[in-house]
């Protein structure tokens, strides 16, 4: 067994855990450094503000042992939702958030972006590609978080019937999807969290480093999102 995966003592949400992660070694190291380093200088006071409302809504969930579903909204569901997904469910793993779990979906479906697959594969993801493909090209993908926890991840609408329908919390990651959603069916709360999106650099010689500052800027954002909540639970 190597050192990272035996028993390790680690500082997380005030209380010492002493557990193997069960994320890939990669991103665990990720959020526990983002954990110890506290809260992002992206988050201003009104990013902070809507966080708090979700924080309130997830730790009242975790307290009554009631689910936590999350949906990362923007319009493709392309890019920034599918990092939002991945990060939120990557820091609720690792902090031992058993009640969150993590989904997305835009206000139209075309395919998760073979950039941001890369971006995250980047950071430790194990991202494997099916044989399955939704319609012409939007290919699913097995979205690999740690030894035996996976999700499948492609481009849907949110309200795709492989969404939960009901009881969620709406994460409305880009500014074209929360200005024309203003209601979103289902959503029992609704958050405004709106990412530059990385296309910007597309088909340019920054287009990499572009996509891999975007995952870690909504990484450690959700990272400090689901401490927050462990924090608030645990006290």
């Amino acid at each position: 067994m190597s050192v990272f995966a035996s028993l390790i003592t680690v500082q997380l949400a005030g209380t010492a855990l002493a557990a193997p992660s069960p994320l890939h070694p990669a991103v665990a190291t990720s959020v526990r450094a983002w954990v110890g380093e506290g809260k992002p200088s992206t988050l201003t006071k009104e990013r902070t503000d809507n966080l708090t409302l979700l924080i309130d809504w997830m730790a009242e969930q975790q307290a009554k042992g009631e689910p936590a579903p999350l949906v990362f909204v923007c319009t493709h569901n392309s890019r920034r939702s599918q990092m939002g997904q991945a990060w939120a469910r990557a820091a609720a793993l690792e902090l031992g958030l058993d009640q969150i779990t993590t989904w997305s979906g835009g206000t139209e479906a075309t395919a998760f972006n073979p950039r941001a697959v890369t971006a995250l594969r980047s950071h430790g993801f194990a991202i494997e590609q099916t044989d399955a493909v939704k319609g012409e090209q939007n290919v699913v993908y097995r979205l690999g978080y740690g030894p035996g926890v996976q999700d499948t991840a492609f481009s849907k609408v949110y309200s795709d019937p492989f969404n939960p329908a009901s009881g969620f919390a709406a994460v409305m990651v880009c500014s074209s999807a929360d200005a024309s959603c203003p209601f979103v069916e289902g959503a029992a709360v609704r958050v405004a969290m709106p990412y530059l999106d990385p296309k910007v650099s597309d088909g340019t010689p920054e287009e990499a480093a572009t996509y891999r500052a975007k995952s870690e800027e909504i990484g450690r954002e959700m990272v400090w999102l689901m401490h927050a909540v462990a924090e608030r639970t645990r006290r």
